[in-house]
């Protein structure tokens, strides 16, 4: 499609596809190739090379010798500190959270919802089968537990536009039904908490709670995350439980009453 000449005129063809090809790297695809680059965003193979050596020469990626694959560079790691050091909710909830982690024994995570859950914070578990670090990682809405609840607080219409592209099954419990999926969500209203079983990771489970802001906004979600052999059933309400008031304190340090 041909841009109108008023629309963002000041684009750099060149930076967006840069930002682009950094985007494109996920917790489940870390490395990616020249060929595989070019045939995933619809570039020249010759512009990629371009892009990525010029991304390699600062930092940004860091290509591998014998596979010849690229991967972010560690100069994301210190942007990612930038950000993160200017979050308000950061700065609220890191106490909290390393007192919630240490309680459980569980990764702890704090997220917002941009389209897709994004992880901003996590404090990692005290076992060996740790969560891989998530910070920064984008995950879908409709089979996490921040993303239900964070969409079971949104209104309506935007809500529609989230799901109305079809829900995407990541495993055998990953819900696909709209109507199962609203129904859900109004439950997690009532509740002020949501779980999800597997729907995303297999065997894993988590449990999730709204922050929320002086305005009584829901503005965040903080998550336990655990295998399900471990959060078993008979854990669950006292999970619940630890979880909900770490969230009503967070909230607390965020100005919100009540």
């Amino acid at each position: 499609m041909v841009e109108k000449p008023d629309q963002q005129p000041y684009l750099l063809s060149s930076v967006s596809n840069a930002l682009r090809i950094m985007n494109s790297f996920t917790v489940e695809k870390p490395m990616k190739g020249v060929s595989e680059l070019a045939d995933e965003l619809g570039i020249s193979k010759s512009a990629v090379s371009r892009l990525l050596s010029t991304l390699a020469s600062e930092g940004y990626v860091i290509k591998e010798p014998t596979t010849q694959k690229y991967s972010l560079g560690l100069q994301i790691l210190k942007l990612n500190t930038v950000v993160t050091s200017q979050l308000e909710i950061n700065h609220a909830a890191q106490p909290i959270i390393r007192e919630l982690a240490k309680s459980t024994g569980e990764a702890v995570l704090i997220s917002v919802l941009e389209n897709e859950i994004v992880y901003i914070e996590q404090i990692e578990c005290r076992h060996q089968e740790c969560i891989l670090p998530l910070v920064g990682h984008r995950s879908p809405v409709h089979c996490t537990s921040a993303g239900k609840l964070l969409l079971a607080y949104y209104e309506t219409e935007r809500l529609h536009k989230l799901v109305k592209k079809g829900l995407t099954s990541y495993t055998a419990k990953t819900i696909t039904d709209k109507e199962v999926l609203q129904k859900q969500l109004i439950e997690i209203r009532k509740l002020h908490f949501s779980c999800c079983e597997s729907e995303y990771l297999e065997g894993f489970i988590c449990f999730s709670a709204p922050i929320r802001n002086y305005l009584n906004n829901v503005v965040a979600a903080i998550t336990i995350m655990g295998p399900v052999q471990r959060l078993n059933e008979h854990t669950h309400q006292k999970i619940i439980n630890k979880l909900i008031r770490a969230a009503r304190e967070i909230s607390r340090e965020l100005g919100q009453n009540g």
